[in-house]
């Protein structure tokens, strides 16, 4: 298979060096998430004055470029190989790195070493644990490990190094963004990548992630460098983001993902946005057919409030709209309130399967409205006062005056 493919090295400082692969045509990731705007995976090679170390790789689809790269560095040796998250697209190219390098010792958290050792055929007796605080010198720069469970998978670890106040957190603060500037200088662009990554990968971990940025507040962080999209020179504006997302703050939004088959949940979902918007509250419609899901993933991370859209298939929500919400359960974002439209013909269960598809989210449940049909003028004056109720939530929040 052909991969367009570009690698990059880009001098940080003159300890650190980064290896840029950029994957400019890649539009899905894990078979589910969309990339719009292709995405990158960056390691970094960190020199002190007695050892080197190399930290994480790169996916396996560009691994002839990253070797490569790595043989233009003409580095006398790799000492240590530091694995902070052992998902292939990090570590897929560790075991070539490793045969080539067969001097170094690999560095990963106790739980890192297990599944390293169960994803890739990496001798376990060359994987070397580090505890969480523990510290390596390479003669004049130190590596630091923080562990960081969760973020986004059980053995993740970050890695500082002090002396140069930089951070390699691997997929934390990253973004999926193919680009040929090494650093985050077009902050709209990045933020909103770094917005749909966090909502797609990092959103279900909010509570520990929350932790860890408290643990790495006094690194006194002049530098972010992740593993995938841009690093980042002024790392203030990426954690004052992350803090804001994984904060309780909701927005005076109703975020409503609907599907309809013959225009009677469409016109439910035109007359409860129009209610919505004379009441000062913001809706996000998405016609699930044809919307991007990172898009929705990216509405959920601050909005109050889901009202999803349905009809009725077989007695229970349309495929696309029960899809959608078992993404929004596994997703866990903080949202307050839920409700849904709905409608059929001749029976429905909505009422008991709708609510099923969403038991991670802890949410208030209002009333749904369900019409026969196509609504009638009782089913308006029915979403006219779920509108309402929805109203006097937001207000209870805080999030409308």
């Amino acid at each position: 298979m052909w991969y367009n493919i570009a690698m990059a090295i880009q001098r940080v400082t003159d300890s650190i060096t980064a290896l840029l692969c950029r994957d400019w045509h890649r539009r899905l990731f894990d078979e589910l998430i969309p990339l719009p705007d292709g995405t990158s995976y960056n390691a970094y090679v960190v020199a002190g004055t007695d050892k080197v170390a190399l930290i994480d790789t790169a996916d396996p689809r560009c691994a002839a470029e990253f070797t490569s790269e790595l043989d233009a560095l003409k580095l006398p040796r790799i000492d240590f190989i530091v694995s902070n998250h052992a998902e292939q697209d990090h570590s897929g190219c560790l075991p070539l790195v490793a045969q080539k390098y067969p001097e170094a010792s690999i560095l990963a958290t106790p739980k890192g070493k297990e599944i390293l050792t169960g994803l890739l055929p990496v001798p376990p007796e060359r994987i070397r644990p580090v505890q969480d605080g523990e510290t390596v010198s390479l003669g004049g720069r130190t590596l630091q490990f923080i562990h960081a469970p969760w973020v986004h998978w059980p053995e993740t670890m970050l890695t500082a190094v002090p002396e140069e106040s930089t951070l390699f957190p691997c997929d934390l603060f990253g973004s999926h963004l193919a680009t040929s500037a090494a650093y985050a200088d077009d902050r709209p662009r990045v933020l909103e990548a770094a917005k749909r990554y966090y909502a797609e990968i990092m959103m279900p971990f909010r509570a520990p992630i929350a932790r860890h940025l408290e643990k790495i507040a006094s690194l006194n962080l002049s530098r972010i460098c992740p593993s995938h999209g841009p690093m980042h020179a002024d790392p203030s504006w990426i954690l004052a983001a992350y803090r804001d997302w994984v904060s309780d703050r909701v927005s005076n939004e109703v975020v409503v993902p609907f599907v309809s088959m013959h225009g009677s949940v469409a016109a439910m979902v035109r007359h409860f946005t129009n209610l919505c918007e004379q009441l000062g509250i913001a809706v996000i419609p998405f016609d699930l057919p044809v919307s991007d899901a990172g898009k929705i993933a990216i509405s959920l991370v601050d909005a109050a409030t889901v009202v999803a859209g349905t009809p009725t298939v077989l007695a229970g929500p349309h495929p696309a709209c029960a899809h959608a919400l078992t993404l929004i359960n596994a997703l866990r974002p903080k949202t307050r309130v839920v409700s849904f439209l709905g409608s059929y013909s001749w029976a429905t269960r909505l009422h008991e399967q709708v609510p099923a598809l969403v038991p991670n989210l802890k949410a208030k449940f209002l009333p749904p409205v369900v019409a026969r049909g196509f609504p009638g003028q009782a089913d308006l004056e029915r979403i006219a006062s779920l509108a309402s109720a929805i109203a006097d939530e937001h207000r209870c929040l805080g999030v409308l005056p």
